[in-house]
């Protein structure tokens, strides 16, 4: 299932905030080290301990289940959508050939 995509979401996350583990940890009520196993993947937190974890971080659940869930892709897909926004339209219009060049070779593209 790809569990361990949780845990480097949460690293991903606390990066951006630019917290240390410790301080993951502190404002979460937990151990440095158990915020460590999370993030690489060894351990998958309860539900009490997640919601915990992502209100410490200030982002919903669904940006750090994003990987796991089926839903995953809508937000992946809005997060992306307000990167693009920042682009001048020459880089948007590079990218969206990338991505269309990419979608033409993909293993799973119909002709």
């Amino acid at each position: 299932m790809g569990l361990e995509s949780i845990g480097k979401n949460i690293r991903k996350y606390r990066l951006v905030k630019k917290l240390r583990q410790e301080d993951l940890a502190e404002k979460a009520e937990l151990s440095t080290n158990y915020i460590g196993m999370v993030e690489r993947g060894e351990k998958i937190p309860s539900l009490e301990t997640f919601i915990g974890i992502v209100n410490a971080l200030g982002v919903s659940a669904d940006m750090i289940l994003a990987d796991v869930i089926d839903v995953g892709y809508t937000v992946k897909n809005s997060l992306l959508a307000e990167k693009m926004e920042k682009l001048s339209a020459e880089d948007r219009e590079q990218i969206y050939d990338v991505i269309d060049t990419l979608m033409r070779h993909s293993s799973q593209s119909k002709p």
